[in-house]
């Protein structure tokens, strides 16, 4: 079996909140689909942006990451800890409706490394930390 390899099209963009660079990836298919991948994207990202802050929209996430018994969500996210690089996942996880996974999130935003939040702002606050007057 034949795994998929890290696309060097993909789009990655520099971004800044407060003065501090970010990397947003701009894509809507799955980009990380094993710990390859994502080795290969935290790499990738970092040479590209300078930042070891990174946010990814879900669909470039595969679906297995969502299921925990795979395995795939915590081999991925412990190259992300490993590296020292902060992982921001975009999107609305309502969808989900398994218990141990909406735990995960949920402990997983009270981190300092990982975060399931709806929009960039919302990565980019939690990479930062927000401002002292909300904005």
């Amino acid at each position: 079996m034949q795994l998929e390899r890290w696309d060097a099209t993909m789009k990655i963009m520099r971004r800044e909140y407060r003065g501090q660079p970010y990397a947003l990836l701009d894509e809507s298919v799955p980009v990380i689909t094993d710990v390859q991948t994502a080795l290969d994207l935290i790499m990738t990202a970092q040479y590209e942006t300078g930042s070891a802050c990174l946010a990814v929209p879900q669909e470039a996430v595969a679906e297995a990451f969502f299921s925990l018994r795979t395995g795939l969500a915590g081999e991925i996210l412990q190259k992300f800890v490993n590296y020292r690089v902060k992982l921001a996942i975009l999107g609305d996880f309502q969808s989900y409706r398994s218990k141990p996974l909406q735990d995960f999130m949920l402990e997983s935003n009270r981190g300092q490394h990982i975060f399931f939040v709806a929009n960039e702002l919302q990565a980019a606050q939690k990479f930062f930390g927000a401002p002292a007057d909300g904005t």
